[in-house]
């Protein structure tokens, strides 16, 4: 018999026995005792996930003695179960670069007790399929418990298969073999074949969308406003790369190449799939931005601009956290822990962050309750100008002045807000003051007045009118109340002059003037001097010198 017959007879033995029970080496604690704290395992094999990476590094540097821990067996009891473990290591990684696979990197489970949701036992979890002498053959890890950690390890049940493959199949290279560059635990050649083949299905798919693209362009007389066209411009970029890494997983798992290689490539392939959803998702809430603000712009709902770029950068900033997520994923970072870490610095974060939860809420209230819309005249407190944008923190008004001037929201919110652009129309109220005369010519005047009011057919004919008010102290004051008819400002302004001048003129003509604000003082005449010694002194000569 050979060596691996011998081998392979002595751990099918052991195997059975193991199956069959071992009697425990160490003796319970003590009830009474303080449980030691036991530390990490040291091959990290906690989770499925992390085993399954943890065998493709041992196997990527050729140390089947780390890769035997990654086997149920007691390896670490007998140097000669360590032998054998490390030739099923060996064995596995020949099986796997000939066309075995395991689950990519995202498949595996991560959570200490495995899925829960297959159909296998809950201590059994699926990592891949093995080429075998029968078939295909799952690769099974099998959960338990070593030197008082939860572990993860490949199953007996794939010992056997990997046991019962012939020994040619399986057999070491020969030392005379011409060995190739080994890059990261894999040829070259597989690493160049591999992403080769990524990189010519990305360009293949993306010249065939370009080509798809050009084609609508022409049979399409305003491909801007096309909301078909512009969603299939901003959507097949990016599916043109989730799509090419779709096919990279097809290819990827049917090549005889490295597991090393194939397995890294497909971990990290994962992440570029999530970049190239995000891509997606980013274009296509921008086309759909754009062609919601066009129509908005068309249909003069500028309120709703403000909210639909809102909307806008909220989902931005949604998928590039879905994306930063699915990338630290990828490199392995658990970020479930500091999403639990989040939840229980909520209220320090909220404290911490006041100013800013303010705001949003801020923003929120202005966009339902809309005192303003981008574009309107309004006055804000002490600032005047027109509301250029009504962003997630603050909003931005451009004053006469041209300069910007912007609010928190929160602040904005609070204060009172004028809209100028609201006006339907304008307050024409004039006091008009006309010098001191006749009552007739009193009446003559407040008659003019009011018949230009009313021949005029920008003023609104809901009681236009012209009374005497008041005497004033060097005028008659006529008070004037009208409205103009408009809602531009720069119209109102010249249907006021129009007004004033009108008033004006006719006035003149019936010999009214306009009074001119004076005043007339009367100044009582000086008192005369007594004389101390006798009768009112007349004269104002100086006393002669003594």
């Amino acid at each position: 018999m050979t060596v691996l017959s011998y081998l392979r007879r002595f751990l099918l033995i052991l195997l059975l026995a193991t199956m069959t029970g071992i009697p425990a080496l160490a003796q319970d604690a003590p009830a009474n005792s303080t449980a030691p704290t036991i530390p990490a395992d040291p091959f990290g094999r906690e989770t499925p996930r992390s085993t399954v990476s943890g065998l493709i590094e041992a196997l990527a540097k050729r140390d089947y003695n780390r890769a035997a821990n990654y086997f149920d067996l007691p390896v670490q009891d007998d140097a000669r179960v360590m032998d054998g473990a490390s030739e099923l290591a060996r064995r596995l990684q020949v099986l796997l670069d000939s066309g075995g696979t395991l689950l990519p990197f995202a498949r595996l489970s991560n959570e200490p007790a495995g899925r829960i949701d297959d159909d296998l036992p809950l201590d059994r979890e699926l990592a891949g399929d093995l080429k075998g002498s029968t078939g295909d053959a799952p690769i099974l890890l099998t959960h338990g418990s070593l030197n008082g950690r939860s572990v993860w390890r490949i199953s007996h049940d794939t010992i056997r298969q990997l046991m019962a493959v012939p020994a040619t199949k399986v057999a070491a290279p020969s030392t005379d073999a011409v060995v190739g560059i080994d890059v990261a635990g894999a040829p070259a050649e597989d690493w160049a074949l591999l992403i080769g083949i990524a990189a010519l299905s990305f360009v293949i798919l993306r010249l065939i969308a370009a080509a798809a693209l050009a084609v609508m362009r022409r049979g399409i007389t305003d491909p801007d406003a096309n909301a078909v066209y512009r969603f299939f411009h901003a959507a097949l970029p990016p599916l043109s790369l989730f799509i090419a890494v779709m096919a990279f997983y097809t290819w990827a798992e049917r090549l005889q190449v490295a597991i090393v290689a194939r397995q890294t490539l497909l971990r990290y392939a994962g992440g570029v799939a999530a970049i190239a959803l995000v891509w997606f998702g980013l274009r296509l809430v921008d086309a759909v931005a754009d062609v919601a603000i066009a129509r908005m712009h068309r249909r003069s709902r500028r309120q709703a601009v403000s909210v639909v770029t809102l909307l806008r950068r909220a989902a931005k900033i949604l998928l590039l956290v879905f994306s930063i997520v699915a990338v630290l994923d990828t490199f392995g970072i658990d970020v479930t822990t500091g999403i639990a870490a989040l939840g229980i610095g909520g209220i320090a974060l909220a404290l911490g962050a006041q100013k800013t939860v303010e705001n949003l809420v801020g923003s929120v209230t202005v966009i339902a309750d809309r005192p303003v819309q981008v574009g309107d005249f309004c006055r804000v407190g002490d600032v005047v100008g027109t509301v250029e944008d009504v962003g997630i923190r603050s909003t931005r008004i451009r004053t006469n002045d041209r300069t910007i001037v912007t609010i928190p929201n929160g602040d904005f919110s609070s204060r009172q807000i004028e809209n100028f652009a609201k006006r339907d129309r304008f307050l024409f109220a004039p006091k008009i003051y006309i010098e001191y005369t006749s009552p007739d010519k009193i009446r003559e005047a407040v008659a003019i007045i009011e018949d230009v009011l009313l021949s005029n057919e920008n003023i609104s004919k809901d009681g236009p009118r012209a009374r005497f008010n008041n005497f004033g102290e060097s005028a008659l004051e006529i008070e004037v109340f009208s409205y103009i008819a408009l809602s531009d400002f720069g119209e109102s302004t010249t249907v006021r002059q129009d007004l004033l001048l009108s008033i004006y003129e006719r006035l003149s003509a019936a010999g009214i003037t306009i009074a001119v604000p004076t005043r007339t003082l009367f100044l009582a005449p000086k008192p005369p001097i007594a004389d101390q010694d006798g009768p009112v002194a007349h004269s104002s000569a100086p006393p002669e010198n003594s």
